[in-house]
């Protein structure tokens, strides 16, 4: 009797992690309950639009296992070469503004008017998603792939000056002031210590956003920033779904094909 009393005493049991008064903890997981429930039936279900949707999505899979890519291969092979297009100028734009934006946006490098300039350039770079960018430049410049180009080559440096300029500040520090000892002006500290120890993650992270904007090319395609994202829309539109299933193999054929080149080339610089 004893052995057992002083296993159960010994039992050892994890605290909650959030709560620890039993009391208030039940009562907030019951309000959070009783407000996913209600919230839940906020939600209006047309199931006769579902039953209609579910006969639409069957069709689609059909499409995608028996892919048409001959029908509207010209339209499909203008897309995806207007996108690779847009892909790679935009990148390549983002990466060539990018670069002196992270570098004013390290506190360990910059004075702080420079610094607060680049950070403010950074954060308004970071507030909209793309397909908001996209939409808004769409309006401003009509529909097309220039649209498109802004839009990508705008969000690569928000991406990109952010984590470059984290990139930098955690460089070693030694290194840093054993070139400043030498009398070296600031562009030589920039060249000959930071540079060498940020430049593999900038390549790693450059072919990283060469990846995210393929794929972003198709999405803001959609509200007519050009690309492969417009024909597949026109696509979808007109009930081909063995062309749409067809554009869609061919960006996962793509994406893998990037994604492979570039884990390839972050080896090789690394």
């Amino acid at each position: 009797m004893m052995d057992h009393q002083s296993t159960v005493r010994s039992t050892w049991k994890r605290p909650p992690l959030l709560f620890t008064n039993t009391l208030w903890r039940r009562l907030i997981y019951t309000g959070a309950l009783i407000y996913l429930v209600l919230a839940v039936q906020t939600v209006e279900v047309d199931w006769q639009r579902v039953y209609l949707g579910l006969e639409r999505g069957w069709r689609f899979i059909e499409g995608f296992l028996v892919p048409d890519f001959t029908t509207r291969w010209r339209d499909i092979h203008e897309g995806l070469i207007e996108s690779l297009t847009i892909t790679l100028t935009s990148t390549v734009a983002g990466i060539l503004i990018s670069v002196p934006i992270g570098i004013g946006a390290a506190r360990n490098l910059a004075p702080a008017p420079v610094y607060l300039a680049c950070r403010g350039i950074i954060t308004l770079s970071r507030s909209f998603q793309e397909i908001i960018i996209a939409i808004l430049l769409v309006a401003m410049f009509g529909f097309g792939p220039f649209a498109g180009f802004l839009t990508l080559a705008f969000a690569t440096i928000g991406f990109l000056s952010k984590l470059l300029a984290e990139e930098i500040e955690s460089c070693d520090r030694n290194q840093i002031e054993a070139i400043r000892a030498t009398g070296a002006s600031w562009w030589q500290v920039v060249n000959y210590s930071v540079q060498p120890q940020v430049m593999p993650r900038l390549v790693g992270l450059s072919l990283y956003r060469l990846d995210i904007n393929f794929r972003e090319s198709a999405v803001i395609g959609i509200v007519g920033a050009g690309g492969i994202g417009a024909t597949l829309n026109t696509a979808i539109d007109r009930y081909e779904y063995d062309s749409a299933g067809a554009i869609l193999i061919l960006i996962i054929a793509i994406v893998l094909v990037v994604e492979y080149s570039s884990s390839y080339i972050r080896r090789w610089v690394q």
